[in-house]
């Protein structure tokens, strides 16, 4: 018998998932909550944070198993909603998703567990904050606590933009996020971003993902939610993952265990390769979203089984292979983006794509037209031999996308270079 899955969301980490579970000879029928443009075929018109509605649907469909892709409904309690209605869920519960749902919360776990991070303190009083910021100067790192869309993390170079970036969370530039914040030590290195399957007492890393964060070429510009990744970073060693496991991975899900909050779900490390090791700079709790894209080209075996074995305690049990190409996602974001952007821009999209794949992420269908509906619009990804092939086939193929002033940067995975 095929299995009914439930991909929740809407953007390209949801295409790109629900992209490689309808592969899985194990699936019969998808479905994506709210899903865009495409994953048409799949689409249910239920929103991501509608948790009882999708509760509903996916008992009255007989749903087998449903994958949360954003961070949202998992801070809402998605999780044990799902579970005390007898569905059968691959994510988180409330409690453990406090990881990513809360700065101040991560580096509790991070102290207990003794992981290698940067110095930090907590602050809900502006005036305390700026004492601190002053008495550790610049750089440093100012947080909103809370959920703000991967954009509530300041990287402040100067003592005044630190000041400035205090000011500007606390008076609510990302809403009730910005009521705390953690000021932390800058840290010098290579940013790493490294996912890990877990079902609370094993834990398999992904491939190693390098995101481009800010808005344009050479690292400049505002952070964003992300402009394109590549896989794997030449940085990155066989050796270097035994570390991150030993001394991050490991020691964290051992603190959730002991806290009674078993971590089960993507446990997503962004790392900070320094000179004196690799550091978490922070946890999320779901799969990355541009990482997903090129974590899903490079993986050659089923994901199906990986989550469902994930949701019975049993991923020991699983292998992964993956492959050894490298894979490139460049983002076409809308004029604009990060800032004010138009949506409902023509897009037209080339009817064969016999390399790569293009992943929808803020796209609709308009009157049978195809329009740009968010800031991060398509994420064009391939796979090559090695990373100057995999760059020149993701670029070949944006070249073949009529998207009227699309931003996008051209030198996604250059560092790798």
């Amino acid at each position: 018998m095929g299995k009914k899955v439930l991909v929740v969301g809407g953007g390209g980490r949801e295409h790109a998932l629900a992209w490689k579970l309808a592969q899985s000879p194990e699936v019969k029928q998808m479905f994506v909550a709210p899903g865009n443009a495409g994953t048409l075929e799949w689409n249910v018109p239920i929103a991501a944070n509608d948790i009882q509605g999708l509760i509903n649907f996916a008992l009255a469909e007989k749903v087998d198993l449903t994958v949360v892709g954003p961070e949202e409904p998992l801070s809402l309690g998605i999780v044990d909603a799902f579970r005390e209605a007898g569905l059968r869920i691959f994510g988180p519960s409330q409690r453990a998703a406090q990881l990513e749902g809360s700065k101040a919360f991560a580096k509790v776990i991070m102290q207990e567990a003794g992981v290698p991070t940067a110095q930090w303190q907590t602050f809900e009083n502006p005036e305390e904050a700026k004492a601190y910021v002053r008495q550790i100067g610049a750089p440093c790192v100012v947080k909103a606590d809370g959920l703000a869309a991967g954009k509530g993390v300041i990287v402040a170079m100067s003592l005044d933009e630190a000041l400035r970036a205090v000011d500007e969370i606390m008076k609510g530039a990302f809403g009730d996020a910005g009521k705390r914040l953690v000021i932390e030590e800058y840290l010098e290195g290579q940013e790493v971003s490294l996912l890990c399957f877990s079902d609370g007492l094993t834990a398999y890393p992904m491939v190693p993902v390098q995101d481009h964060k800010r808005a344009l070429d050479g690292d400049q510009g505002l952070n964003t939610g992300g402009m394109g990744t590549y896989s794997p970073p030449p940085i990155w060693a066989p050796a270097l993952e035994e570390v991150v496991k030993e001394q991050v991975l490991y020691p964290t899900l051992k603190t959730m265990r002991e806290r009674g909050m078993p971590f089960e779900g993507v446990l997503f490390l962004g790392l900070m390769l320094t000179l004196r090791g690799p550091k978490i700079l922070e946890y999320n709790v779901r799969f990355g979203d541009p990482e997903t894209q090129v974590v899903m080209l490079r993986l050659k075996t089923d994901l199906f089984p990986i989550l469902w074995a994930c949701t019975e305690g049993r991923l020991s049990e699983q292998r992964l292979e993956w492959t050894d190409e490298t894979a490139v996602c460049v983002v076409m974001a809308a004029p604009g983006y990060p800032a004010a952007y138009p949506k409902g821009i023509p897009l037209e999209l080339p009817t064969k794509v016999d390399q790569g794949v293009i992943f929808h992420a803020g796209t609709d269908l308009q009157q049978g037209q195809l329009v740009s509906a968010g800031g991060r619009v398509l994420g064009v990804s391939a796979l090559g031999k090695t990373l100057v092939e995999a760059r020149k086939e993701a670029y070949t193929l944006v070249e073949r996308i009529s998207f009227p002033g699309a931003h996008y940067r051209r030198d996604i995975g250059i560092k790798g270079l």
